[in-house]
């Protein structure tokens, strides 16, 4: 979104309680590429405005969604289940594998020998995945206001979004190397680090830190030119081809970033690791920093990519806060319960990306009605013959598209032999993954609401707290499960395990 675009003004115009159910597409009429905003026929209030019973935009009220025909229904929520299932199952695919390729890679020689690098992973991991569902819900945005149509306008802002991907990439990796360098002297190094290399202790000091902030700046500077580009190109397809990218993108860098950045960070730590008391990690460093100097430039220069430069921060290191509670959990209980890694990995991840959906559609909806406000109220004329879905619907739709995917997942652990799950523990984890998906929906409609009352683009500020937040509710909701089935004498195992 430009300087102009709705979240960067005041936004008094507009009550919150009566923004559900506002369409995500704008429509363009054939005779000219000027955008006609197809605002929907009803919305679910939930709070009376100053008229009564007026909306934000319409003159009706609808009494209740649910209470329309079935295929009313099905017509307005077709398109969140057909776009948003592929993507929820990539997510849950593609954390699966995260979760074994972390055990992996935690055995490397750069991993084992250089602590820091085990304890940047969860920081970094967590940083740069909502950096990345910041710039998808961002473009998503732009993308159903009609920002990206005129091809000089994408362009440009396509090319500042990068850039600015690039300078916080960097900054917030450097940033958590910091952290790791300080945590390293408090956290006493495990056994196996202190036998390994022929009987060396814990490497530390500044070569360590070098070859620290050099390995994941590189990584997510990589991750961010790889993601950043297929985020863009996911967002541009999309709109070619009349899709939501709000109901895929976010989910798809929700699921992607984590792989893409743990295994490029075990790539560049691995490649380094023989340099660690040479100037190699401090040139590759300064490399790096050298291009995001470049990069920060560029996003000064460019009107649509300037104004972001100073938002957002907060909830990153906010959510860096969070995440730090979420690491005490996981350090308390990943070695008490057979498989607790791997399942909290997806109890937390999969309602995350449920709610990145639900967070990049209400802010889509929020900055759509604030622009046809702004503009007057243009023609309504659209070609849908159903409104778009209210929150609630959308909701409802989400929780139900979930609950298979939580299904299958388990379904593969059993299937590759990862883990014999009882079935009664499985009843419970389903039960909880429920409740973890409906606190994770709940909170992304309360907190964009929230951010947008007070003057902040969901955009840029919703997206980071909600995932980090998911992250520490998930994996207290699974120590609850474990905690419940134990006492009830279940216990969960490896195949073959004893």
């Amino acid at each position: 979104m430009n300087q102009n675009s709705p979240g960067s003004e005041s936004l008094e115009d507009i009550e919150m309680v009566n923004i559900d159910g506002i369409p995500l597409k704008p429509k363009n009429t054939p005779a000219s590429s000027q955008t006609v905003f197809a605002v929907p026929e009803a919305y679910d209030d939930y709070g009376e405005s100053d008229d009564g019973s007026r909306g934000l935009l319409s003159g009706s009220i609808e009494r209740s969604r649910f209470d329309q025909p079935p295929g009313k229904i099905w017509a307005q929520v077709k398109g969140i289940v057909i776009e948003s299932a592929p993507a929820l199952l990539m997510t849950t695919v593609s954390l699966l594998f995260t979760g074994e390729l972390l055990d992996k890679v935690s055995h490397w020689r750069a991993m084992q020998e250089v602590d820091q690098l085990i304890m940047i992973i969860p920081v970094v991991l967590n940083l740069n995945g909502n950096l990345e569902m910041n710039l998808s819900a961002r473009l998503g945005t732009a993308a159903n206001v009609g920002e990206l149509d005129d091809p000089k306008r994408r362009r440009s802002m396509l090319l500042g979004n990068l850039a600015l991907l690039q300078v916080q990439t960097v900054s917030v990796s450097f940033i958590a190397a910091c952290i790791a360098l300080i945590l390293g002297h408090f956290v006493p190094g495990t056994a196996s680090a202190q036998k390994i290399a022929a009987g060396e202790g814990r490497k530390s000091g500044l070569p360590t830190f070098v070859m620290v902030a050099s390995a994941t700046m590189t990584a997510a500077s990589f991750s961010g030119i790889i993601l950043g580009s297929l985020m863009t190109a996911i967002v541009v397809l999309c709109r070619k081809y009349n899709r939501d990218p709000d109901n895929i993108a976010p989910a798809v860098a929700s699921c992607l970033g984590d792989l893409f950045t743990l295994i490029l960070l075990g790539c560049v730590a691995t490649v380094l690791i023989p340099f660690l008391h040479t100037i190699i990690p401090f040139v590759v460093a300064c490399l790096v920093l050298l291009a995001s100097v470049t990069c920060l430039i560029y996003t000064r220069r460019n009107e649509y990519a300037a104004p972001l430069l100073t938002e957002g921060w907060s909830p990153l290191f906010g959510a860096m806060a969070i995440s730090s509670g979420t690491g005490i959990v996981l350090d308390m209980f990943v070695s008490r319960y057979e498989g607790f890694a791997v399942l909290a990995i997806v109890i937390s991840g999969l309602p995350g990306a449920a709610g990145s959906i639900l967070v990049s559609r209400l802010s889509t909806g929020l900055h759509t009605a604030k622009l046809a406000l702004e503009r007057g109220l243009p023609s309504y004329a659209t070609q849908h013959k159903h409104p778009e879905p209210s929150s609630l619907l959308t909701m409802a739709t989400l929780l139900l598209i979930t609950l298979p995917v939580e299904l299958i997942f388990l379904s593969i652990l059993d299937a590759f032999g990862w883990l014999e799950l009882p079935y009664m523990f499985i009843i419970f984890s389903v039960i909880f993954f429920f409740c973890a998906v409906l606190s994770s929906l709940v909170i992304a409609r309360a907190l964009t609401h929230f951010l947008w009352a007070l003057n902040r683009d969901p955009d840029s500020y919703a997206l980071p707290i909600h995932s980090a937040l998911m992250d520490l509710i998930g994996q207290l909701l699974l120590v609850l499960c474990f905690e419940i089935v134990s006492h009830l004498g279940i216990k969960v195992r490896k195949k073959g395990g004893k």
